[in-house]
């Protein structure tokens, strides 16, 4: 038997329960890995609150790292005793051991931990197809990220200011805006007490940015439209205000012929190949010292609720991760 947070119903934190289950045993083409650190992601959140339906009962999360303790018939790319890391589910990564199908693990090299890879791999998966795929970037471009001392945010800022680009953040404290600095942002705003839209103007001689990077959703997407340069790209990734309201493409037009997406990382590592090759551009990124992973938080499973509750409440910088064994 092992231990599992899952839910039966939707709801709050509280509706995070801990349980004994059966260890499941690796089915064709799948791994059974016995878990070091869970990823904590808003994606568990918006599955928990059901604004991303799952069936019920279910276990929670999606991300994680450890070692291979079996495989299934027909793995070829991993053997017991390796050190694995996975983001894309399936949902249950909030336990003692997972199965994950092998096409969604990838190695884990050496100079990287399993706290540190369960910790970055979604969130930095993320601000990988963000910034060199989904809009080219050149040095001397300016940016606007929102949630820049957060898990993604830190990462991307690592990244961008890596490349030259300067990015300006939104954060919600002092202390955020400090941390976010470190990690290479150029300037922060901080969106509860300055005025976003003419604090970017005046950062930008009244130009706006080429992309702005809004994980933040119904608070903030109308603002950052505001924020966008002419001709410039408004990437909607997230939604932990909620969903935004509807965008008429009038209003891109009136606004200087913007663009507006809302990309998914499942659609940009669609394939093993895709995967592999971020996960080593990300980790390449780290063991070089451009990005400088920060866990900000460590839970016990037990404590899963209580995890739920500072991301929620933006309470927490970086990274939060679960350990099945504090």
């Amino acid at each position: 038997m092992m231990r599992q947070v899952g839910l039966s119903q939707l709801g709050g934190p509280d509706v995070l329960e801990l349980r004994d289950v059966a260890i499941p045993r690796p089915k064709p083409g799948e791994i059974l890995i016995r878990m070091a650190a869970c990823g904590l992601n808003f994606i568990d959140i918006y599955q928990r609150t059901g604004l991303y339906p799952l069936p019920l009962p279910t276990g929670l999360g999606l991300e994680g790292a450890g070692v291979v303790e079996d495989v299934g018939d027909d793995v070829t790319r991993f053997q017991p005793g390796d050190k694995v890391a996975f983001c894309l589910g399936p949902v249950g990564a909030y336990a003692d051991y997972a199965c994950v199908p092998e096409g969604k693990a990838v190695h884990v090299p050496d100079g990287i931990d399993l706290e540190t890879a369960a910790a970055i791999l979604l969130k930095g998966l993320t601000a990988e197809f963000l910034i060199q795929r989904l809009r080219p970037l050149k040095s001397g471009d300016t940016v606007l990220f929102h949630a820049a001392a957060g898990g993604v945010g830190l990462i991307a800022c690592d990244w961008l200011a890596h490349l030259g680009v300067r990015v300006i953040g939104t954060v919600g404290s002092d202390d955020k805006a400090a941390l976010a600095r470190e990690h290479g942002c150029a300037e922060t705003i901080l969106y509860r007490t300055e005025p976003l839209v003419e604090r970017v103007k005046d950062l930008t001689q009244g130009r706006g940015c080429v992309i702005v990077y809004d994980s933040v959703g119904a608070d903030t997407l109308s603002a950052s439209l505001d924020c966008a340069a002419r001709r410039g790209l408004v990437v909607s990734f997230g939604n932990a205000s909620g969903p935004p309201a509807a965008i008429s493409p009038l209003e891109l037009s009136r606004r200087g012929s913007l663009f507006l997406t809302r990309p998914t990382l499942f659609d940009y590592v669609a394939t093993t190949a895709e995967l592999d090759q971020a996960a080593e551009d990300l980790f390449s990124h780290v063991i070089s010292g451009a990005i400088r992973p920060v866990i900000g938080a460590r839970y016990s499973l037990e404590q899963a609720a209580e995890a739920h509750r500072a991301l929620e409440t933006r309470q927490t910088v970086g990274a939060t991760i679960l350990l099945p064994g504090l």
